[in-house]
């Protein structure tokens, strides 16, 4: 299993981050140990001291696939799940300074906490689909899907033609503005629609 993320999907987020605007996805990949499941706690590793929230919507294949043509996209998964993008961003930023990968800014252990997953009929139009973040009660982050600069299928093909995607792959389709900094004690809460489906808290 891997896992995919794609970055800058939401023109406001790219901007804030001071970002082009891609012309096309931009993706990069975290470790299988990335994952934490059934709101375990967080722990703020020791090795950075700017740690960042990013909300996510994410896909599960459900089939192998290479060179998927757009229109058959929508096949290849049936299930989505909220997820965070935890980054590193002092190490981020130290890695881009010096033309360095940034995997140890955000495919570290836990990086990728994730709630259960809900079947894509249940939450109806897939672009469409409202979802966000609470701090400590505070909202800090809403989004939709139809906001993507490349929808959940132009993704799924456009990465099938560099990485065959195998069942039980995800993929972190990007997030939107209001990314920010956690301290521990706090609190994060991931919404899908109405439901709160994730609960993190920051140790």
């Amino acid at each position: 299993m891997k896992i995919i993320c794609i970055g800058r999907n939401y023109i406001n987020h790219a901007k804030e981050l001071n970002n082009e605007v891609p012309a096309e996805p931009v993706f990069f990949m975290k470790a299988e140990t990335a994952l934490l499941q059934k709101n375990q706690p967080f722990y703020y590793p020791e090795f950075t001291k700017d740690l960042h929230y990013e909300v996510e919507l994410v896909v599960r294949i459900n089939r192998v696939g290479k060179h998927i043509p757009k229109e058959f996209a929508h096949r290849y998964y049936s299930e989505l799940a909220l997820g965070v993008d935890f980054t590193a961003r002092d190490v981020q930023k130290y890695a881009k300074e010096k033309g360095l990968p940034w995997e140890k800014a955000k495919a570290f252990d836990h990086s990728a906490p994730i709630s259960k997953f809900f079947d894509k009929q249940e939450l109806g139009n897939v672009a469409n689909i409202e979802f966000g973040l609470r701090k400590n009660d505070a909202v800090v982050q809403k989004g939709n899907s139809g906001d993507m600069i490349f929808s959940i299928d132009h993704v799924i093909s456009y990465v099938s033609k560099f990485v065959t995607l195998k069942i039980g792959d995800l993929i972190f389709t990007g997030t939107p503005e209001g990314v920010g900094p956690v301290a521990i004690g706090d609190e994060l809460v991931g919404s899908l629609g109405d439901n709160d489906v994730l609960v993190i808290p920051i140790k």
